[in-house]
């Protein structure tokens, strides 16, 4: 087992969820943490309810660190609208959020590598930030001399997960155009977000 996949099936079983509703998922068939004391879980404080909801949707995007998950949630607050909703559109905007929907990629930690080591362009140029923020219309594209990449058949050929409305994909091209940003209610996740909890962790 490969280190990212045992960091990926460590989160699930720390958390208690099947974070990306996976097959293999250790939660499947033990629905208790790791370690000797994985299964002496006590009622959560209301802190622990705010804290498991920020650790979902932080380890969902592929375990952002404190301060990008943070920098989330300012730069939501500080926008127009419901800071729930934009902190998902903003979550969701990320390109290597946006590679995965677009099934480029197996899992988020995929889509990041895939886009760090330069086989993704935004609207013809290569990007490798992975937290590129993608505006409606923008064409995501897998670069022509990575589309070989047997990954990159292997996930688009994986019958895993269906495309989201909200991104508009040619698989045989390997191209696609972000068509706009979702509401929490939009988006397909696997288990129940809860933004509004993590915006009480970050208001206490």
């Amino acid at each position: 087992m490969s280190k990212r996949i045992a960091a990926k099936h460590k989160i699930d079983r720390r958390l208690g969820v099947n974070l990306w509703g996976r097959a293999k998922s250790p939660v499947n068939d033990k629905n208790y943490g790791p370690g000797q004391h994985g299964s002496n879980r006590k009622k959560p404080t209301d802190y622990g309810v705010q804290l498991l909801a920020k650790q979902k949707l932080k380890g969902y995007y592929g375990n952002l660190n404190e301060r990008q998950f943070r920098r989330v949630y300012q730069k939501a607050s500080q926008m127009k609208g419901d800071t729930s909703q934009n902190i998902i559109g903003l979550l969701e905007r990320r390109l290597d959020a946006v590679v995965y929907r677009m099934k480029f990629a197996v899992t988020v930690f995929a889509a990041r590598q895939l886009i760090s080591h330069g086989h993704v362009t935004v609207n013809g140029k290569a990007t490798n930030v992975a937290s590129y923020l993608v505006k409606e219309g923008d064409v995501i594209e897998i670069r022509s001399k990575s589309k070989n990449n047997l990954a990159v058949l292997e996930a688009v050929q994986s019958n895993e997960r269906d495309l989201p409305f909200y991104v508009d994909v040619d698989s045989t091209a390997l191209k696609g155009t972000f068509v706009s940003v979702p509401k929490l209610e939009d988006v397909p996740y696997p288990v129940v977000m809860e933004p509004n909890i993590v915006i009480e962790f970050y208001s206490r």
